[in-house]
């Protein structure tokens, strides 16, 4: 019986190391892995996230050292948050999609975005 029970653990994938937990305190390397998970390099140059090369959107290098962004919006956490969110509600020509981005993730994006040399 203990063999059973032993060989369904293994079978279901028992978890090496728990699951990433969200505490409510921006994580920047739970949003690294955002910023991968969302595909964000496929329009930015994000430095530390490989990928091809592209002239879509703006690259994020520096991002922490901005003034503004999307133009001419206060580079504020709460104003990168609604950026990321929903984009169109700022700027609705924007080209940035609306990728139904979670609260608690847009804040662990900002935090990552914070960190960029």
């Amino acid at each position: 019986m203990l063999a059973v029970v032993g060989t369904a653990a293994l079978l279901t994938g028992c978890p090496s190391q728990p699951a990433a937990v969200d505490d409510g305190i921006p994580n920047p390397e739970r949003g690294r892995g955002k910023v991968i998970q969302y595909g964000c390099r496929a329009c930015h140059v994000i430095p530390g996230i490989p990928g091809k090369e592209t002239k879509i959107g703006p690259s994020l290098e520096g991002f922490s050292q901005r003034q503004t962004l999307a133009g001419n919006l206060e580079n504020t956490d709460e104003n990168v948050i609604r950026w990321i969110r929903n984009p169109r509600s700022i700027n609705p020509r924007t080209a940035m999609p609306m990728l139904g981005v979670s609260e608690a993730d847009a804040r662990d994006i900002t935090a990552f975005l914070r960190t960029l040399p």
